[in-house]
């Protein structure tokens, strides 16, 4: 009997480095799938249907909110986001980790319907350095730094709200880091009784 999958929640707030250790921790880590949303904005150039995201009409995401498939959804810019259960659902059953990258409203919102997943906050390491990150970026006005700079320290307030936190200061002993929280994750007794690999582990199952 192989262990169930663990949903890994990767979020903190904009500028941490979200994106680029997810990226590391895939390119490591073959086992571990990157959860796909759905979305109904069109695609663009070079974006793949099932590998980018699924891409659905406008009545097809409202009818999948009505029969509640989705973990945590939003709408963003006029277009609707969600995390489908069933393609996270069939990963972790099937053994394989997820990760989900998002940001802390949906990470809490995913909480809420999946609170086994491990929730991992990610914390720049200092504030200088998250408005430098920010600023590095190039696509960013005065008003518009300030306002994510601000947002970006109310947003660490929520950190109580996970189950780890990671301060990536440098990205490769950020990724070691998460790869030590997934290990010890999977050696937890609650989860090894859960898929039976407790009693396998000890050899009581025979």
């Amino acid at each position: 009997m192989s262990q169930k999958g663990l949903l890994i929640v990767i979020s903190g707030p904009s500028g941490a480095g979200k994106g680029t250790l997810c990226k590391a921790l895939l390119e490591r880590n073959n086992d571990i799938k990157l959860s796909i949303s759905c979305t109904t904005r069109q695609p663009r150039e070079r974006e793949v249907h099932g590998k980018n995201y699924f891409f659905i009409t406008h009545e097809e995401f409202q009818e999948m909110i009505k029969r509640n498939e989705f973990l945590e959804h939003a709408e963003v810019y006029g277009n609707l986001y969600g995390t489908p259960k069933s393609y996270v659902e069939q990963s972790l059953n099937g053994g394989s980790d997820v990760i989900l990258e998002i940001d802390i409203q949906g990470a809490l919102k995913v909480k809420e319907n999946y609170p086994e997943g491990v929730f991992i906050f990610i914390m720049p390491p200092s504030m200088e350095e998250l408005k430098n990150r920010i600023i590095k970026r190039g696509s960013e006005t005065e008003k518009s730094l300030l306002t994510r700079f601000n947002s970006a320290f109310k947003e660490i307030n929520y950190v109580s709200n996970y189950n780890y936190v990671v301060i990536n200061d440098v990205v490769s002993e950020a990724v070691k880091k998460i790869e030590s929280i997934i290990t010890a994750e999977k050696c937890r007794v609650d989860r090894m009784k859960k898929s039976g690999m407790l009693l396998q582990e000890v050899g009581l199952n025979e």
